[in-house]
């Protein structure tokens, strides 16, 4: 298996977390967001900048692998590893780690697609050169 090629840390916020005391299922895919945002500014490709280009990255399917919960002031890490899956379809394998004892939080992955200005699926030509490199 590739290794990942991007990793954010943060830190679990109170309001996050549910009345059982630990981060509620929901904002996982938050953390797994920002990730991957973050991640595609460090090889080029800022997200905002293709929105008012009239491309829009979209998700079409998650899939999440809950294995353990994190809870207020846990510190982790968000791991990253992106893959072209088809011409138009891209999928990014994330997972979160406890930093405390690098236990496995959350198995992602989560695939998605360029959208024209049209709403057809079409990955623009510069971002097609940027994940040939990775």
């Amino acid at each position: 298996m590739a290794q990942y090629c991007f990793a954010l840390e943060m830190a679990v916020r109170d309001y996050e977390c549910d009345l059982l005391g630990g981060v509620n299922n929901a904002v996982y895919q938050n953390y797994l967001e920002h990730a991957r945002h973050e991640y595609l500014k460090t090889i080029g490709i800022d997200f905002a900048a293709l929105a008012a280009q009239r491309i829009n990255l979209v998700v079409t399917r998650i899939e999440i692998d809950y294995k353990t919960s994190l809870a207020s002031g846990d510190r982790f890490v968000v791991e990253v590893r992106l893959e072209r899956s088809s011409l138009v379809r891209i999928e990014f394998r994330q997972d979160i780690y406890r930093l405390s004892d690098r236990k496995v939080v959350v198995k992602a992955l989560v695939t998605g697609i360029a959208l024209n200005a049209k709403g057809r699926p079409q990955l623009p030509e510069a971002m097609k050169d940027i994940l040939d490199r990775v």
